[in-house]
């Protein structure tokens, strides 16, 4: 699995993830909103880059000029609520995309030796068949990788995909690992990140991080 990690490189991306991570800024969720999604629209411009391209032939008023545009059959999904921002960056970009959606959510259960541990459980599922398409996954926060091999993993029911992009705004050196492990390490999956930080607390929130982005984005939940 090729990991890239988008703030290694200068761009405006940084901006937009110093405004997300700012206590103060991050206040104001329709800000905090859009930065999501234009983290999303610059993501989707450099998954862009590596998609397959033919000529199209397009009739302008004065002649016909041709232009190389995507030649690839292409699936958003995200990850119910936080994911949706990102997901909307992505489908900002990429609209003539196809789209699926999935519910997860975290619980705490116990292994075979009966001791504590978290869960993520993907309970909704609406997707078309992916089935030699190149699948896009956006998801916000890749705090420790299961939710994005829940969700990968779920789509998988609805076919095989040419190549997957697991897109993230901050994930850990924890989850990339995790990743790598759970998913053999696959050459048809990239993980494309705007940020890796170094660390999970106890509660496996991501340290430095931003926080819970489904409430920064939406309000709190109960």
């Amino acid at each position: 699995m090729k990991v890239i990690n988008l703030s290694e490189h200068n761009s405006v991306l940084n901006q937009y993830l110093r405004e997300i991570r700012d206590v103060n800024i991050q206040q104001d969720s329709l800000r905090f909103r859009r930065n999501i999604e234009r983290i999303g629209e610059v993501m989707a411009i450099e998954v862009s880059k590596v998609l397959a391209y033919a000529p199209t032939e397009v009739q302008t008023p004065l002649a016909k000029a041709t232009v190389n545009t995507i030649a690839e059959p292409l699936v958003l999904a995200t990850i119910l609520r936080a994911g949706m921002p990102l997901h909307q960056g992505f489908l900002n970009i990429f609209d003539h995309a196809e789209n699926a959606f999935l519910s997860a959510y975290r619980r705490m259960g116990r292994n075979v030796h009966g001791e504590e541990q978290l869960e993520i459980v993907a309970e909704y599922l609406a997707a078309p068949s992916i089935e030699g398409k190149t699948l896009i996954i956006a998801d916000p926060m890749l705090a420790t990788g299961m939710s994005m091999e829940v969700g990968y993993l779920a789509l998988l029911k609805h076919g095989k995909p040419k190549h997957t992009h697991l897109c993230c705004t901050i994930g850990t050196k924890q989850a990339v690992e995790y990743l790598q492990k759970a998913l053999g390490d696959p050459e048809d999956v990239t993980l494309w990140c705007a940020a890796i930080d170094p660390e999970l607390n106890e509660k496996k929130y991501i340290v430095p991080g931003l926080g819970d982005a489904g409430d920064l984005c939406f309000g709190e939940k109960l």
